[in-house]
């Protein structure tokens, strides 16, 4: 019975090590949502069921430890077959993405969901079948000893003891499924990666089978274990995510697999780009031979000038690879900014690739919300900056009124708080809604819509102050620039005043709170728009 408990357990650790797996192995072609989440529990539960219903079936048929070892063989060999088998298929999710194609991100979603079923209707299998096998067991040890009394009989009969049995049985997988809970996240993808997390999960259940197991499933068990182990070092994909690039996006100069993402450096002539996961979106950009960055980046810059005075320090939350940092060091100087970025790893290729290594640039490593309300009251800033994103998504927390009640409280009393926010060209429900929260917090708000070709993705810089002001103020404090300012900037400076506008969001446009933020909803509503060129 011991060896049916061990074999019950790795089942269980196995299936959530994998459902935690798959949740990171989709995130860099689907994104990190609640969509996404719901999608992979829901897949997963589905199959046990099934695979609940299966195993009892089959074990009605074949109550023998060997049949069940086979079939987990086979279920182990499924988990080990899924990152090679899915490189393909995110490659047409990542291109789905980026050019918004309906067709090929739900054909890829199917094809991924079709990747973890087969598994996990089989891992499912196992307990109910344990169960089987255990009752079968028991039944055989009993009718050996003809010796017993009717009665005693009785009291040992295994139909007396199922419900304690298969109680025992499901409580080791519960255990097993705790263990895999937990064991991808805080080991095995910060240790291994994503693709190797996949194949020491199968190998492990294929070693207790090799263990436990009897004659013909013990070699075949370790002759899986072997062939697994084998190809997870033979099937090593060109870099991270290389197989996936189309020639045209550029050289890749750097990629890794942090804890959080998957990172790319591209480079075309002098410009870099820093490309996070495989889907829509530039995290930052490096123009070592021009002024400024000639995207959105570029508006954080007119922040300061709905204030008063030259800003003397600076809060990037979700500092990325530091381009914001760099443009404001070379027009305001060297005032102290200070860039908090959920990934460490993407600071680091700031610093090695992007130039962040100025003496007046702090880099956190951090969430940005959390670091913010770890500061001391007197920790304030003339300008805090919110661009932190996984596109096409914000972070919920990101965008809250008590998020925004809690930049007020660190703003000096001039301050300034600038929101890089997502919209196309005729939907501008986020843009209404983050202006609308802000609202509730700040007395004036404005909007700077960045302009692009039609019919794509675009943003607008969602901003707002400490204390009221008015366009006319910013339009005319844009005007006074003197004339010693770099044309290039003065020039962006006057084109973009004309694209700002007060805030006026409809009543209807959400407020969002802790409590109830949105934000994802609202963007599936983007996505399907545009889709649908509505």
């Amino acid at each position: 019975m011991r060896s049916l408990y061990l074999l019950v357990f790795t089942a269980g650790l196995v299936t959530l090590g994998m459902e935690l797996s798959a949740a990171r192995l989709l995130e860099p072609a689907f994104g990190n949502s609640q969509i996404v989440w719901a999608a992979v529990i829901g897949l997963i539960l589905l199959s046990l069921s099934v695979g609940a219903w299966l195993g009892g079936w089959l074990a009605d048929r074949h109550p023998r430890r060997e049949a069940l070892e086979l079939t987990l063989t086979i279920a182990a060999l499924g988990v080990a077959l899924i990152p090679p088998a899915s490189a393909p298929v995110l490659r047409l999710a990542s291109h789905g993405m980026a050019s918004f194609a309906a067709d090929l991100l739900l054909g890829a979603l199917l094809a991924v969901s079709l990747l973890f079923a087969g598994p996990a209707i089989l891992l499912g299998a196992a307990t109910p079948w344990a169960v089987r096998i255990a009752m079968s067991e028991q039944e055989k040890a009993l009718s050996a000893d003809r010796m017993e009394s009717p009665a005693t009989h009785h009291r040992r009969s295994p139909i007396a003891h199922l419900g304690r049995t298969a109680g025992r049985l499901s409580a080791v997988a519960t255990a097993g499924s705790l263990i895999g809970a937990f064991l991808p996240v805080l080991w095995l993808i910060p240790a291994f990666g994503t693709r190797w997390t996949f194949y020491l999960l199968a190998m492990a259940l294929l070693a207790v089978i090799a263990l436990i197991a009897r004659r013909r499933p013990r070699w075949l068990a370790l002759a899986a274990l072997l062939a697994v182990l084998a190809a997870a070092w033979w099937w090593q994909p060109q870099g991270v995510r290389a197989a996936w690039d189309d020639g045209r996006s550029g050289q890749i100069l750097y990629e890794d697999e942090s804890a959080f993402n998957y990172i790319a450096v591209r480079q075309w002539g002098s410009e870099r780009h820093l490309k996070l996961n495989d889907g829509v979106g530039i995290h930052s950009v490096y123009h070592p031979e021009a002024l400024l960055s000639q995207g959105i980046w570029d508006y954080f810059l007119l922040a300061p000038l709905f204030r008063e005075h030259p800003p003397r320090n600076l809060l990037l939350i979700g500092a990325a690879a530091g381009t914001v940092a760099g443009l404001y060091t070379t027009l305001y100087g060297d005032i102290p900014i200070v860039g908090v970025e959920l990934d460490p790893e993407i600071l680091r290729v700031g610093e090695q690739w992007f130039g962040a290594a100025w003496p007046n640039y702090t880099a956190v490593a951090a969430d940005g919300r959390r670091w913010l309300a770890q500061q001391p009251a007197d920790v304030q800033f003339d300008v805090i900056a919110v661009d932190a994103y996984r596109p096409p998504y914000i972070p919920f927390h990101l965008t809250t009124v008590e998020f925004f009640a809690l930049v007020r409280d660190h703003l000096t009393e001039e301050g300034v708080v600038a929101v890089n926010v997502g919209r196309t060209d005729a939907n501008y429900a986020l843009v209404d809604a983050m202006a609308a929260t802000l609202q509730e917090v700040f007395p004036s708000v404005f909007v700077i819509d960045e302009p692009g070709p039609p019919a794509t993705l675009a943003n607008s810089l969602v901003i707002a102050t400490k204390t009221p002001t008015t366009l006319a103020r910013f339009r005319a404090a844009v005007a006074a620039l003197p004339e010693t300012t770099p044309d290039e900037w003065l020039t962006f400076a006057q084109q973009a005043a004309e694209y700002a506008r007060v805030a006026s969001p409809p009543s209807s446009a959400p407020i969002f709170t802790d409590d109830r933020s949105q934000v994802e909803q609202i963007v599936h509503g983007l996505i399907l728009d545009f889709l649908l060129a509505r």
